[in-house]
């Protein structure tokens, strides 16, 4: 990992630890009420929202469920990538056919105005926006995925486990999955990235969940509850700054391993 990589490293390592024990670092429950509307202070170094709550309990408390929603779409949408091109480049013929005509369909689909409109349809909550944000965003894991397989399964250790009698499903989970690590991660990284985004900006407009503690859903509230027109700069900048910290975080993770990945291919 070159030195951006370990730079994100440490930041995202700030973060997850916020996520994992926010008790441990904000001053006051996210929910607790004080005077609303107050100015940065002593008391609450942010000031507090519309509804009293301190902003920094409720920046640190967010990063749970930012954080969440982007590595758990991540790993949905890359579970759905690999077992899509392992499938369709070890079988080859019209099995990869139809998976990669699929793949097609869906590479065609627009991400983000299909995620509003389910959203919209089915109604603000974490895990619609997981699953939706997963199945449209697995192609182009498969593709990557697939071309790798197809180096793969003429490899020599493949070719011999073929001899040995083992399972189609063994070789493709014990021989060739793990060989294709190097190329996935980087990719999973850039997906929870933008989940994150996403995340933030189907918050921002009014669909994401009100009763979740996010980075997205403080910046909704902050612009649709006056915080923009009041001059509060201390309600919306900061939730805007941790998104950008920590996505910028799991990008140089994912541009850091993907550069490597390069490295051991072209050598």
């Amino acid at each position: 990992m070159n030195r951006g990589g370990l730079i994100g490293a440490a930041i995202l390592s700030i973060f997850l630890l916020m996520a994992a024990a926010p008790w441990v670092f904000a001053p006051y429950d996210p929910y607790t009420r004080f005077t609303p509307y107050a100015e940065p202070g002593p008391g609450h170094i942010l000031g507090t929202n519309d509804m009293g709550h301190d902003i920094l309990s409720e920046l640190i408390y967010s990063a749970r469920a930012s954080l969440f929603v982007g590595f758990v779409a991540a790993i949905l949408a890359t579970l759905l990538g690999v077992i899509v091109g392992i499938i369709a480049g070890y079988y080859r013929g019209w099995i990869e056919d139809i998976l990669m005509g699929i793949t097609d369909i869906f590479l065609m689909v627009p991400k983000i105005p299909m995620i509003i409109i389910i959203a919209a349809f089915l109604g603000p909550g974490i895990w619609v926006l997981i699953l939706v944000f997963g199945a449209f965003s697995w192609t182009a894991i498969a593709r990557i995925v697939r071309s790798k397989v197809l180096q793969i399964r003429e490899s020599g250790f493949v070719l011999s486990a073929r001899c040995l009698g083992f399972s189609t499903g063994f070789i493709m989970a014990r021989e060739i999955a793990p060989n294709l690590t190097y190329i996935v991660f980087p990719k999973f990284m850039l997906l929870a990235a933008s989940a994150m985004i996403t995340e933030a900006s189907i918050s921002f407009i009014g669909l994401g969940d009100p009763s979740m503690k996010s980075w997205g859903v403080m910046l909704s509230f902050a612009f649709t509850k006056g915080g923009l027109l009041n001059g509060m700069w201390w309600w919306y900048i900061p939730p805007g700054i941790a998104i950008s910290l920590c996505v910028m975080a799991i990008a140089l993770i994912g541009y850091s391993r993907e550069k490597g990945a390069d490295i051991g291919v072209r050598g």
